[in-house]
């Protein structure tokens, strides 16, 4: 953990246990030493620190934020701090990418919400293959993380952390499996908020 996000961990955790107080499931799925991705379902600003705070102090997680974040300046230096990954969604991305591909590399945890923005619907499932295609590339098991869609006040909100698994993806693969098999994780992920009460 870098010195600036166990800054932002002291200073952001007391308002999110008491706000948001969760009740995790699944810890025990939490990968060792390693890299993998960490890829859940995203409705609220808050979402990025619900996981955060779930997986542990001990797993610095790597997110991905869109770049309009990056244009202010206070901000911008507190992201950097803490190592979140600017994603410029009008060029693609690209740049997001590939920095996301050295931090594996280098046995680091990436986060990505893999539908690529805020969906409030439970039933609206749409996601970007590039979650996938970044795990099937550098051949990282993907971490599945369920968030609820709303969020309780003050009042316990469930979050439950899948078994890992690697996404079976050929470099070739066209963009229908591509696509494919983002379906299956953002599937993944709405059953785990099914197999908790």
């Amino acid at each position: 953990m870098s010195v600036a996000y166990a800054i932002i961990w002291v200073i952001t955790w007391p308002f999110v246990f008491l706000v948001y107080p969760r009740r995790v499931y699944g810890r025990e799925h939490i990968p060792g030493a390693g890299a993998y991705l960490i890829c859940g379902n995203h409705s609220s600003m808050i979402d990025p620190f619900l996981v955060a705070y779930s997986m542990g102090p001990r797993c610095h997680i790597h997110f991905m934020a869109k770049a309009e974040l990056f244009r202010i300046p206070i901000i911008r230096t507190i992201l950097r701090g803490i190592g979140m990954l600017p994603v410029d969604r009008k060029n693609g991305g690209a740049a997001a990418f590939m920095g996301a591909m050295r931090l594996l590399k280098s046995g680091e945890k990436v986060g990505i919400f893999p539908e690529g923005t805020r969906v409030h619907d439970e039933e609206a499932r749409a996601s970007k293959a590039g979650a996938v295609k970044l795990a099937a590339r550098m051949g990282v098991p993907v971490v599945p993380v369920y968030i609820p869609r709303e969020k309780k006040i003050l009042r316990f909100n469930k979050i439950v952390i899948g078994a890992p698994y690697q996404v079976e993806l050929e470099k070739k693969a066209s963009a229908e499996e591509a696509d494919q098999a983002a379906a299956e994780l953002m599937e993944k992920i709405r059953i785990l908020g099914e197999s908790v009460s």
